[in-house]
């Protein structure tokens, strides 16, 4: 069965598959569709963490993942660490590690998080608001990366495409780029320096693995 990816704009994604659909960091959304079984929260950022919009994409029986400084804010989540793991609706997520190296934006302390969503088969990694860490190394199997390309806060194109080779995916998409900082010649870039399969999205605009 094939999964459908869709770039809402900035760091946020639709993953559907025939049975469920997750959302992580919803952000800006334009409508309330109320279609989530899943909503993962990467840590508590603004850009990242929406109440407002997890409300638009959340139903009666919606499962929030996110860590515990986002979960202390919602009436309802369940809190983790890099390295749980959980399966919901036949989902399985797995939190991974997401943060800095020598900058201060994103502590390793934090216990932020990434995550790899295994839905109908297929291995979907988004990798957080992080630089390039060798925890990446140890990810297995991955379908598509979705990885941050803006630099500053994150990995810049470079950086993202040095990414992608450690992790083995079979595919990419650039993301944290178009809003705050990134612009798209960095998702570019990306797409033109990385050896596996680039995928170039704008806003709304989808793929099918």
């Amino acid at each position: 069965m094939s999964v459908e990816i869709k770039w809402l704009g900035h760091a946020s994604f639709r993953i559907a598959g025939a049975e469920a659909v997750a959302y992580i960091d919803p952000w800006k959304l334009d409508s309330a569709p109320h279609d989530a079984d899943i909503v993962v929260v990467s840590h508590s950022h603004y850009d990242h963490f929406s109440p407002d919009d997890i409300e638009k994409v959340a139903k009666d029986d919606t499962a929030i993942i996110a860590p515990g400084d986002v979960v202390a804010s919602l009436r309802t989540a369940s809190a983790v660490t890099p390295g749980d793991n959980m399966t919901i609706k036949g989902v399985t997520v797995e939190a991974v590690a997401a943060y800095n190296v020598g900058k201060a934006y994103h502590p390793r302390g934090n216990q932020w998080i990434g995550v790899v969503l295994t839905i109908d088969s297929k291995r979907v990694y988004y990798a957080g608001d992080t630089d390039f860490i060798p925890e990446m190394e140890e990810l297995q199997e991955v379908d598509v990366a979705l990885l941050p390309v803006g630099g500053t806060y994150t990995l810049n194109a470079a950086e993202a495409a040095r990414a992608c080779k450690a992790i083995g995916c079979k595919s990419a998409v650039p993301y944290h780029w178009g809003d705050i900082v990134g612009s798209a010649s960095d998702a570019e870039q990306f797409v033109t320096e990385t050896d596996c399969q680039g995928k170039l999205l704008h806003p709304g605009q989808a793929m099918t693995v």
